[in-house]
């Protein structure tokens, strides 16, 4: 059997890899090799390693990478994880890794398996955020691997551009899409008890995470202005999760604490979800406001009014439900009283996602059991074709 280690290490990134886990899990030709480590396993994160405990995946290894210093400079973690993981893959080498997104964490991980020579599948190259550090680290993943799964065809076409061979670049669609589709719903009513929030009336889901591009502001400036324009709103209950472990993450999250303490009767804070319990709440949400990738790669597919606030999701393509906004207090107000209007209604249900693939993560297995992992990686400089989303192989 091939076996195909996978590494989670955020709560965001698990909710995506979560069908493919699974079905590797139960492949008769995929062992499945699940590796945690990041946010999942640090307690000022929100310890999420617990959500995948409860879905009863076996664990093979927990890697801690963090440490108690939440100011600690990115490029010190990112050393601490080449050298932590570089370990595990010569102790423990397995045939590929399945590698998601655009984590600096993730980057890290990449550059352990690569210096090892050990194939990496990559799922969501191609993207483009040109207002976080991300935008360069997913490219960075995607010129180490051996295979990648974008997520929809302009992902796609912008990876063949990029210098990857065709024949490597399997449009499979998004994840996140899949879910959305197949994982089954809390009720209303289930959510409200699960929360312990009163979330039958009109309610918000909130996420806002730390710009990390060159020219960013100040993240505490910004969720300042998001918390003044959402006290000046009413008729809606803030329904807030914590932030990232990005720079400027932890002044973000307790700022969004202290202002859910401060109005206990119109906004919650959680700092994580998990999985069923967020797709739950965006499917009943009046808005989604915040920078979360989730709010324009997923929202279309339930077609709820998104508010997209700063630059942190710049060059994603964006859909007829997505309000996007400068991180500033009158313009964040402006973008949530418009999507939560009636005239704003019709636009959002017009929205369609361009992330619908189908069986997403078994068309991610069906590549992962058969591709040739030994074929050299060629820089490619030919024409690009077309790419059809609804399936697995080039048109």
């Amino acid at each position: 059997m091939r076996t195909i280690c996978v590494v989670t290490a955020t709560r965001a990134e698990y909710g995506l890899l979560r069908p493919v886990v699974q079905k590797i899990a139960a492949s008769g030709t995929l062992a499945l090799q699940l590796v945690v480590t990041g946010a999942h396993l640090c307690p000022r994160l929100g310890e999420t390693v617990r959500e995948i405990e409860q879905d009863g995946l076996p664990i093979a290894a927990r890697l801690p990478i963090f440490t108690a210093d939440a100011a600690e400079p990115v490029a010190h973690t990112i050393a601490r994880t080449i050298a932590v993981f570089d370990g595990y893959f010569a102790a423990h080498r397995p045939d590929a890794v399945l590698l998601l997104g655009d984590r600096f964490e993730i980057f890290a991980v990449a550059c352990a398996a690569a210096a090892r020579h050990i194939p990496i599948a990559h799922i969501s190259g191609g993207d483009v955020t040109l207002g976080a550090a991300d935008e360069y680290y997913r490219h960075c993943i995607s010129k180490m691997a051996a295979v990648h799964f974008p997520s929809c065809a302009d992902s796609a076409a912008r990876l063949v551009r990029m210098g990857e061979a065709p024949g490597t670049v399997f449009c499979v669609g998004g994840l996140g899409d899949e879910n959305i589709r197949t994982l089954p719903k809390m009720s209303r009513e289930e959510l409200c008890n699960s929360t312990g929030f009163a979330l039958m009336q009109p309610f918000a889901l909130v996420t806002y995470h730390p710009e990390t591009a060159p020219d960013a502001g100040s993240p505490a400036e910004q969720v300042e202005a998001l918390c003044n324009a959402m006290d000046a709103v009413p008729g809606v209950f803030w329904l807030i999760t914590g932030s990232n472990a990005d720079a400027g993450g932890q002044v973000c999250t307790a700022m969004m604490q202290a202002f859910a303490a401060a109005h206990p009767d119109r906004a919650g804070f959680v700092q994580s979800l998990g999985l069923k319990r967020y797709l739950s709440a965006m499917q009943y949400a009046a808005l989604v406001a915040g920078n979360s990738s989730s709010g324009v790669v997923e929202t279309p597919t339930f077609k709820v009014p998104t508010v997209n606030i700063g630059k942190r999701q710049a060059g994603r393509t964006i859909c007829a439900n997505v309000l996007c906004c400068p991180a500033d207090e009158p313009a964040i107000e402006a973008a949530l009283r418009k999507a939560l209007s009636p005239e704003f209604a019709p636009v959002a249900a017009s929205a369609v996602s361009p992330y619908d693939g189908g069986d997403t993560s078994a068309k991610i297995c069906t590549v992962l059991a058969r591709y040739d992992f030994t074929r050299p990686k060629i820089f490619y400089d030919g024409p690009v074709p077309n790419f059809d989303p609804q399936r697995s192989v080039l048109v």
